[in-house]
């Protein structure tokens, strides 16, 4: 599933491409995503101006100037492909098409898990989708205080603790093993264990794989490549994750006694560290 690198990285590439433009026309091929797309949003949407794009957790925000918002997610195969002519015939998988004045934006999503929606811009916050959501990671609301207070009552292992959309919006599976492991800290630790210290040191350790991974358009595993059809390249730099039995990067451990990165499943999702580095 596309993470928050990967979203953002769509998302930009939207604004660059595509940017303010009109909608002219939405061509549906299959409204029946993880959610039925509205039988009204083309003729809520035809006509109107794209404004502004905006990423809040792993969705994709398209404002217009009529005072509704699309709220656009990926799913767990779902990708955007921006193109100056319109895909004829469509592919295998092109469920929704935006004709705009500056292109054609086509959402292909094989698995169906994505979703597309819309709502009033003033009342975005109160969706359903988006009301629970907890602080972005890159915010200044993401604090110390913050993680501490929220995992006090959490005895579920750490790394459980960070897909929780509750308490941070936008991490997934990588880049939650991926700064556990940059701070040090075992994915099997009980959230509620984590020192004031230790929350300190996860944060700097989640903005810094976030950021590194949005400046290299996010990580390519499976279906994931970005609108322009290139590929994400941070997996080349990831540190743990899908690296059983392999050297963590300075590893001085004997891997032959140690057996190297170490594969668990924690909430029914992959989780890899390093047994040695991470306490």
């Amino acid at each position: 599933m596309p993470e928050l690198p990967e979203v953002e990285t769509i998302k930009t590439a939207l604004s660059r491409s595509v940017g303010s433009c009109n909608i002219a026309d939405v061509i549906i091929n299959n409204n029946k995503l993880r959610e039925k797309i509205p039988d009204d949003l083309r003729q809520k949407v035809v006509g109107a101006k794209i404004t502004a794009y905006r990423r809040i957790a792993k969705y994709i925000i398209m404002d217009l100037d009529n005072g509704l918002s699309l709220i656009w997610h990926m799913g767990m195969s779902g990708k955007i492909k921006i193109t100056d002519t319109k895909p004829t015939p469509p592919q295998k998988h092109d469920h929704v098409i935006l004709e705009t004045s500056n292109g054609f934006i086509t959402f292909n999503d094989p698995r169906r898990f994505g979703l597309l929606t819309y709502t009033e811009t003033s009342k975005l916050k109160e969706h359903p989708l988006l009301c629970r959501l907890g602080p972005e990671p890159l915010e200044k609301a993401f604090s110390t205080d913050y993680l501490f207070e929220r995992l006090q009552c959490k005895k579920v292992p750490i790394k459980t603790a960070l897909l929780d959309q509750e308490i941070v919006s936008g991490i997934g599976n990588i880049y939650a093993s991926e700064a556990l492991f940059e701070a040090g800290i075992s994915p099997l630790r009980p959230a509620d264990k984590l020192k004031r210290r230790e929350c300190s040191a996860l944060i700097k350790s989640i903005r810094d794989v976030l950021l590194k991974a949005i400046a290299a358009g996010g990580s390519t595993l499976k279906d994931y490549q970005k609108p322009d059809g290139n590929l994400g390249y941070f997996q080349n730099m990831h540190c743990v994750y899908n690296k059983t039995g392999q050297k963590c990067p300075c590893c001085t451990c004997d891997i032959n006694r140690t057996g190297g990165i170490q594969k668990v499943v924690l909430a029914g999702r992959s989780t890899y560290f390093c047994p040695v580095k991470q306490k």
